[in-house]
């Protein structure tokens, strides 16, 4: 964003963003950007887990790297809690963060209410559990969620047009550069498959099922070359130990690498998901999605599904009845872009930081969303 000012007002004010789980990578880089471009200090810590910072540093940002994830067992998964909670005491101590921004992250939750530190989380499903002790004092919601069903809760809640990955995916430029590294070939059909967070609390066993048959239908179609974007490195290896001479001729690939999924996506014929993110990512650059996500469908992935965009996979038989195997046509550029998302949540932070910080002004911004200060007098020469 070009400023038509050399100064930045509000270098005092520490915004602290903490990125959790991968998902989170995409969606607030560009949030990061417009605050940085608007003077304010955010600073960002980064759980290693699920490839969250590989991303980050993937999209060039800095931050520092706290705590990682302890498996799915419940006693282990609230030990490993409070210990990166611990663990983030040093970095607010030095940053003195005015107020702590994430998409559900817990171990922040614990440290900002420990501190007093005003909390604003993200959702994007309804049905994710909270901390009674840690209240946010704003939640935001993507409009397509009911605020009926979050309203026990007694939260201030703001909501955006769309939904979460409208945030970022306006912005994707299709990269060919990734063609070097998979053959995207017109004689073969090209599908991306996400296995289901096996170790998160809300997984469903039933998706694991959905996921084994998935991989049996892949295999003996002609044709089909499957890659496989794991979460962790644990379930890398189960996958590849479980199917080694399918990934020996080729049929099933894992990437070596972190790889932008976007542009992977978007050169692919179809996905394939066990998680919320990338069946939400497909349906935005409009590549055909099937979801074997097995938990509580929200109002979001409702909603997707009701228009066409994703179709909801529930059990054996429709994994073989429904899922479409077949080249598809790539547009010249994206569709139905949704811009308005980005902008409405950095306008509600920054009017939300600023009452925080006891500054009630009123931003006003052009039509490329850019702040307009008062222009300065020119003095006379003497």
């Amino acid at each position: 964003m070009n400023k038509k000012y050399s100064f930045n007002p509000n270098t005092d004010k520490v915004i602290w963003i903490d990125l959790d789980n991968s998902p989170h990578v995409p969606f607030f880089a560009p949030i990061i950007h417009k605050l940085q471009a608007e003077g304010y200090n955010v600073r960002v810590s980064a759980r290693n887990y699920s490839q969250t910072v590989e991303l980050a540093q993937l999209y060039g940002l800095h931050f520092t790297d706290v705590g990682k994830h302890h498996g799915k067992n419940k006693i282990l998964k609230m030990v490993g809690l409070l210990y990166r909670s611990f663990q983030l005491l040093p970095f607010v101590l030095k940053k003195k963060p005015i107020i702590a921004i994430s998409h559900g992250s817990r171990s922040q939750m614990i440290v900002a209410r420990l501190f007093n530190i005003p909390i604003v989380m993200f959702l994007d499903y309804e049905f994710v559990q909270t901390l009674p002790f840690a209240k946010p004092k704003v939640l935001f919601l993507p409009n397509l969620i009911s605020k009926e069903k979050l309203s026990s809760l007694k939260i201030d809640i703001k909501t955006y047009p769309g939904i979460k990955e409208d945030i970022y995916v306006p912005a994707f430029k299709p990269d060919q550069s990734i063609k070097k590294y998979f053959n995207f070939s017109s004689n073969k059909i090209t599908v991306i498959l996400r296995p289901p967070a096996d170790q998160a609390h809300y997984h469903n066993p039933e998706s694991d099922i959905l996921f084994e048959e998935v991989i049996s239908l892949l295999l003996h179609v002609n044709k089909v070359q499957t890659i496989i974007l794991p979460r962790d490195s644990r379930q890398k290896e189960l996958i590849k130990n479980s199917y080694h001479s399918y990934f020996e001729n080729g049929q099933l690939i894992i990437p070596d690498d972190v790889v932008d999924a976007l542009n992977l996506m978007w050169y692919s014929d179809l996905v394939i998901s066990g998680g919320g993110t990338m069946n939400r990512e497909a349906a935005a650059l409009g590549v055909p999605v099937y979801s074997i996500f097995r938990g509580k469908i929200g109002d979001v992935d409702n909603y997707l599904a009701k228009t066409g965009r994703l179709t909801l996979i529930t059990n054996k038989d429709e994994v073989k009845s429904k899922i479409r195997l077949k080249k598809r046509t790539r547009p010249n550029k994206l569709e139905n872009i949704n811009s308005l998302a980005l902008h409405s949540i950095v306008n509600d932070l920054e009017n939300l930081i600023n009452d925080i910080s006891g500054e009630k002004k009123t931003i006003t911004r052009n039509e490329n969303h850019e702040q307009i200060l008062p222009l300065r007098k020119k003095h006379k020469a003497q």
